[in-house]
């Protein structure tokens, strides 16, 4: 019986423990979300997550942003930038980790060490010889240095997907071989449809990282009209005038929409796909 209340005790504990957890790290949205709803004097001299009156006036002055520019342009540069670009990582990453899983060449574990290896280069080692590159083809101001360099497949993403395709049978493919299938049919027809949770993962990282990302169009965009959201947003802080708080809080909380709702709706494929390629070796 003793140990019976201590099963059910430790399960209490956890089940506490792991709403804190929760709520400390949901805490930075929620306030993010009420401020939106507020005045700047009460953003920052009231402490409660309840505002004492919901300004949907943030939202449509947020909207507006300044000029003939309006976050609708913002947003349609976001999903430009960040579709595009999904679509590039996955089909090139999908490619290059069949052939290193499945198509034996001279040397492929040493590549393979050396793409595992440009995972931990730092963006800020070639941040200024991919710069130099662009701007003296005439890139800049454009979304060609931002979309067409995911077209060469991610490490990350590569390394998933490898190790995922080692977990999938390859008496698949002898199977295929006998039927007469060279290596892009068995890739199109048997590898592709099976990968679909490791895809998904993928899809969903980089939608996230693309749609977050503030350095690499702060590098090349420098026309406001090409603007994404997260460059958007920092133009809002003027340190010459009054900075419009309700407007970023409010923008910003748009801003989350679409990848919550690529979150929620791929949940389910994302665990899946986390869990086959972690346990692959």
């Amino acid at each position: 019986m003793a140990s019976k209340s201590r099963k059910v005790a430790g399960k209490i504990l956890f089940q506490v423990l792991m709403f804190a957890f929760g709520l400390i790290m949901i805490y930075p949205i929620l306030w993010m979300i009420s401020n939106s709803f507020k005045t700047t004097n009460e953003i920052f001299g009231s402490a409660s997550l309840l505002p004492e009156k919901l300004l949907i006036d943030n939202y449509v002055r947020g909207w507006r942003y300044v000029g003939r520019l309006t976050f609708t342009q913002f947003f349609k540069n976001s999903l430009f930038y960040s579709c595009f670009s999904t679509i590039g990582v996955v089909v090139s990453s999908a490619f290059v980790a069949f052939g290193f899983a499945r198509i034996p060449f001279k040397g492929s574990k040493f590549w393979f060490a050396v793409m595992f290896l440009t995972m931990i280069l730092p963006y800020q080692v070639i941040m200024v010889p991919q710069f130099i590159i662009f701007q003296k083809i005439g890139w800049i101001n454009t979304f060609k240095p931002l979309i067409v360099p995911m077209f060469m497949g991610l490490p990350f993403f590569i390394f998933l997907m490898v190790q995922f395709i080692r977990g999938i049978p390859v008496e698949l493919d002898e199977s295929a071989w006998i039927d007469g299938c060279g290596y892009f049919a068995i890739f199109t027809r048997i590898i592709a449809p099976l990968m679909k949770p490791a895809v998904i993962t993928t899809t969903i990282f980089s939608f996230y990282w693309r749609w977050e990302d503030f350095l690499g169009p702060l590098l090349y965009l420098n026309k406001p009209k090409l603007y994404t959201v997260s460059l958007a947003l920092r133009m809002f802080s003027d340190p010459q005038t009054s900075t419009d708080w309700g407007a970023i809080f409010a923008m910003g909380t748009l801003s989350l929409i679409p990848v919550l709702a690529i979150f929620i709706a791929f949940q389910k494929y994302l665990d899946q796909g986390i869990a086959t390629t972690g346990m692959k070796g």
